[in-house]
């Protein structure tokens, strides 16, 4: 017999058969990386932008298009270049002759799910605007405010090695993205399965099997999971000890963090742990939760000094020895 979890509540955990069913039609044409659309799940189920890290060829574009193929979403996808201007991602007022009036003429970012490709190749004011859709949800076009549609979800892509025509996106957007998923190589085996499936070049169709509304629903229904007090103490522990290593038993990381994670990154730790239950059909959060989302929260986060580029410690490393230290309730 199953013993019960000291972390869970008297009542019944919510189903989330749907997002079942969303995984297994992105599988019909995304063979394997499980770990990038249980992110993406996790992402759209938070209403928290996803920055997505990785090679050219990895099936993160396919991914997203055939996320929002699956949830009947809008879909717009903006190809981020050195010469993109503000108004090529939200739009701009146009001049009409019949009626002598500017018209607002909405550009990409309308959408429910929007592909920002290779957002690192824009230019800070495209930044700028693009920071503004993301936090607050909103555009101004020609000093009117225009909300966005809901669910809206931002989704970006940025190749981590090359360098040349690229702008460092700026520490205030990349804190806005609540996860940043490294996407790797697929396994022999699945890349069998890839030469299979696409090698004859034909399409693979997939349908809609939830909308929009759904997602709205399993957010509320993800707000309000249970979150026990020894996980909420955990996971601030883990913030905490991004900012003052010496406290958590990992002093040797002091002179390697130039700065750790934000209040945000809290909120964003205790959301995404609770997208993480409700996947797995849990209606509270376990340990086990956070530990698997707290790379993916705090990577982006947390800044290292000069000292640890000398020794080669990336933020991975210091999320790794930060998790190995804090204890675990």
């Amino acid at each position: 017999m199953t013993q019960p979890s000291p972390y869970a509540p008297p009542d019944a955990p919510p189903r989330a058969d749907f997002l079942q069913r969303i995984a297994a039609e992105v599988h019909r044409r995304v063979v394997g990386q499980d770990y990038m659309v249980d992110r993406l799940l996790i992402g759209l189920l938070t209403g928290g932008h996803v920055l997505m890290e990785g090679l050219p060829g990895l099936a993160k574009t396919l991914a997203v298009r055939t996320l929002a193929d699956t949830i009947d979403a809008s879909f717009q996808r903006i190809q981020f270049t050195p010469d993109l201007l503000p108004a090529d991602v939200v739009g701009t007022t146009i001049y009409n002759q019949r009626t002598g009036e500017f018209v607002p003429h909405r550009g990409p970012i309308f959408a429910h799910i929007v592909l920002a490709d290779e957002v690192n190749r824009a230019p800070a004011k495209v930044q700028a605007a693009l920071l503004e859709a993301m936090q607050e949800r909103q555009v101004t076009i020609g000093g009117e405010t225009y909300p966005l549609p809901q669910p809206f979800l931002v989704l970006a892509t940025q190749n981590p090695i090359e360098q040349v025509g690229t702008y460092p996106l700026p520490e205030a957007q990349v804190d806005r993205f609540m996860l940043k998923v490294r996407v790797g190589y697929p396994t022999r085996e699945e890349e069998k399965e890839i030469l299979r499936r696409m090698g004859g070049g034909a399409d693979i169709p997939v349908s809609p099997v939830a909308t929009p509304a759904d997602i709205l629903q399993a957010r509320a229904a993800i707000n309000g999971l249970y979150l026990d007090d020894r996980i909420a103490d955990y996971i601030l522990d883990l913030v905490h000890a991004t900012r003052e290593p010496k406290k958590y038993g990992v002093a040797e990381l002091a002179p390697l963090i130039e700065y750790g994670a934000s209040p945000r990154a809290t909120l964003a730790l205790a959301a995404c742990a609770r997208a993480h239950a409700y996947l797995r059909g849990r209606g509270y959060v376990e340990p086990a939760d956070v530990k698997a989302i707290a790379p993916d929260v705090l990577r982006h986060r947390i800044n290292t000094s000069y000292e640890a580029e000398a020794e080669e410690v990336t933020p991975d490393d210091v999320v790794r020895r930060i998790l190995k230290a804090v204890r675990v309730p």
